[in-house]
């Protein structure tokens, strides 16, 4: 499969979804590696000028669950943890995410977010729960 045409990048980057709304892309997708960015604009900042932590949050769990995702199947976040190690300043933030382990109904992925000039600003770990489907209206089955 080629990793530029995962089936998850046409869900994730489409225009009034939750993460795509708030400036985050993910760049790329293949089994057992996930990578994205957010676009930090005005909306992502906090009152310091620093971009906000929810901004990091929210990228780091839309590129977490899509590498939960990248061999199949659907998720949600179970649990989630990040370490905010410096300040996050620029027009955008890269994250990388990476399996610990993934489970048939448990997956575990590593993050790994930096700033433009490649200094890590952030870690974290995410567990999701791993749902066979979902049906329209949110039902989880």
């Amino acid at each position: 499969m080629d990793p530029k045409k995962h089936p998850i990048l046409d869900v994730v980057n489409t225009p009034h979804q939750f993460s795509y709304e708030n400036g985050i892309l993910v760049t790329h997708v293949e089994p057992g590696l996930a990578r994205g960015e957010l676009r930090a604009g005005p909306n992502s900042v906090n009152p310091h000028g620093m971009i906000h932590g929810g901004a990091l949050a929210t990228l780091a769990d839309t590129v977490g669950g899509c590498c939960a995702c990248s061999t199949g199947g659907n998720c949600v976040t179970a649990s989630s943890t990040l370490e905010f190690l410096r300040p996050a300043y620029g027009e955008k933030i890269f994250c990388e995410a990476t399996p610990k382990k993934l489970g048939r109904k448990l997956s575990v992925v590593q993050l790994v977010m930096t700033d433009t000039k490649g200094k890590v600003v952030a870690t974290g770990t995410y567990t999701f729960f791993m749902i066979d489907s979902v049906q329209p209206g949110g039902q989880v089955v």
